[in-house]
């Protein structure tokens, strides 16, 4: 991996002539944001479609309903998490460990009336022990015997997520976006995006010279989701099956 501190650098001016191009810059920040506000407006008013309330999901206690997955809340947010059957710790999806990684503190949006889970796309015993090991606090369930009922006509595992509403004990979906649109998870990337060398993706327009050591989603590092080397470290056994 190349060395970033040999890096360029941008050309380094007076405050007045640095502060004169943020300020330029902000214009286009607050039109990116002001858009993003009309598109959760133009979300809000959506219509929605009804789904089975009572589709099977594997929990803890065993088979409960996506109307038990509310958690008795009036809205749930729900993350497909892609999975691959028998494989160890290492090998589960790096995109969905980093996006789901993301979610720590959901006192916030259980304060709107909200709940946070996931919707795995494999078995429950052995996926849960990945829930375990990276240590994460959201409710997890499996999703296996209901998923060509919960993503009709989507691919079934890939990255999805899901938000539904329910009028008593009847649930409908409300809105839903899979491959780039799960970014919208992630704080890790945001705060990149904010630095002098961004991502450090190949796929960047950046200035010549800046670094760009990372593949495309370069979320791996010795082969493994980065998130990943703490827990080990932690003494947690990289096993699921």
């Amino acid at each position: 991996m190349k060395d970033s501190t040999t890096a360029a650098l941008p050309p380094v001016v007076h405050r007045e002539a640095y502060q004169a191009e943020v300020d330029a810059l902000r214009i286009r920040e607050k039109a990116h944001t002001h858009e993003g506000d009309a598109i959760a407006a133009a979300r809000r008013r959506l219509p929605m479609v009804e789904v089975d309330a009572g589709l099977t999901l594997t929990g803890p206690n065993g088979p409960l309903t996506l109307l038990d997955a509310f958690e008795g809340r009036k809205q749930l947010i729900a993350y497909y998490f892609m999975w691959h059957p028998g494989h160890p710790a290492a090998e589960q999806c790096q995109g969905c460990t980093w996006c789901n990684g993301n979610v720590g503190e959901l006192s916030y949006l259980h304060s709107r009336d909200i709940t946070y889970a996931v919707f795995c796309q494999g078995p429950y015993a052995e996926s849960v022990r990945y829930r375990d090991f990276m240590g994460w606090p959201m409710p997890w369930y499996s999703a296996v015997d209901s998923l060509d009922d919960l993503l009709v006509g989507r691919k079934i595992n890939m990255m999805h997520i899901v938000c539904y509403v329910r009028d008593e004990d009847r649930v409908f979906e409300t809105w839903w976006t899979t491959i780039r649109g799960v970014e919208a998870m992630d704080n890790s990337y945001s705060l990149m995006d904010l630095t002098v060398y961004g991502q450090q993706e190949a796929h960047e327009d950046s200035p010549a010279g800046w670094p760009q050591q990372w593949e495309v989603g370069g979320l791996t590092a010795d082969g493994r989701p980065i998130s990943q080397w703490s827990r080990l470290e932690a003494g947690r056994s990289d096993e699921l099956t």
